[in-house]
């Protein structure tokens, strides 16, 4: 019997069935035996084969192949990656300049890893109306940044429902991830596309500015005009898994870009004479936050914080 799976409790898989059934699923032990090194083996939005028992529940015995996945370090730093769903037609990566603060780091860091698994991203600016005028001004200059790279960018207010019509006809027909940290307001923004889901929210806390996880599990819901929101818990920092420092570049579009002029194939856009990227950093063509979050990520792979797969 094939399904999709919809739901990852961290012990169970609810799987839809290609026939609507809705069914509790555990993974087959000799999953653990074919060198897929992961905290979650099998991710939301799999396509699975499954086989049921006497109990009513059954068995994944087949993963089939995905088109895509976005994955990140496990956060415990062990050598093992974390699968935060697959089959992607997109990611919307819902990011607030303050309550809580989104970094350009962890931004760039996600946009990184899902172009290493060829995942396109929108970038969701949440909680507008209650900036102030520096926060707005800053907001804009973001939005201007990763517009020119080539981001789709959406300004909104979960709260009051400012932009959500804009984001329903993005979501239409499609399989979108949410993520972003904790308190950003993933969960009011899907409240305010699916009423009807009630979706678990929380405050953040004011004492340290950042939000409380509300979501503990993946899950998928189903949203009008077929598509599929995949809610994912709220990420702190974002640990890229299993990528060469070489390539780091690769997954900067306007690294890559203007690496081309590089005087050396293996520039590091470091040190290097000649280097292209440097240059382009220093006549603004690259702003400055994009190198920073390059080299951040260099650091990374040198301290030894990205682990190899298996």
């Amino acid at each position: 019997m094939r399904g999709l799976v919809i739901k990852n409790t961290g012990s169970w898989y609810q799987v839809k069935t290609d026939d609507g059934l809705f069914i509790e699923c555990k993974i087959k032990g000799n999953f653990r035996l074919k060198g897929i090194r992961s905290t979650n083996p099998v991710a939301v939005g799999d396509r699975v084969q499954i086989i049921l028992n006497q109990e009513g529940t059954a068995f994944i015995s087949e993963i089939e192949d995905r088109k895509n996945y976005i994955v990140r370090r496990s956060s415990n730093l062990s050598k093992q990656s974390h699968i935060l769903a697959a089959n992607l037609d997109q990611c919307m990566l819902v990011v607030t300049v303050n309550y809580p603060e989104t970094s350009t780091i962890f931004i760039d860091r996600f946009l990184a890893s899902a172009e290493a698994y060829r995942v396109p991203v929108k970038l969701i600016f949440n909680k507008v109306d209650v900036y102030n005028e520096d926060e707005l001004h800053y907001l804009d200059s973001l939005i201007n940044l990763y517009t020119n790279i080539g981001y789709p960018c959406f300004k909104i207010s979960a709260k009051k429902g400012e932009g959500i019509d804009i984001i329903k006809e993005e979501l239409k027909g499609r399989i979108t991830l949410f993520s972003g940290h904790s308190g950003v307001g993933k969960s009011t923004l899907i409240n305010a596309i699916l009423p009807e889901q009630e979706v678990k929210t929380a405050e953040i806390s004011a004492y340290h500015n950042k939000g409380m996880h509300t979501t503990t599990f993946s899950e998928m819901f189903a949203v009008a005009d077929g598509g599929y929101i995949i809610d994912t818990p709220g990420i702190k920092g974002f640990g890229t898994f299993d990528m060469e420092e070489e390539e780091i570049g690769h997954y900067f579009p306007e690294i890559f870009k203007f690496s081309a002029d590089c005087k050396y194939n293996n520039c590091t856009h470091r040190h290097e004479p000649g280097c292209a990227v440097r240059q382009a950093v220093e006549q603004h063509y690259i702003s400055e936050s994009r190198y920073t979050s390059y080299l951040n990520m260099l650091e990374d792979k040198e301290e030894g914080k990205y682990r190899a797969a298996y």
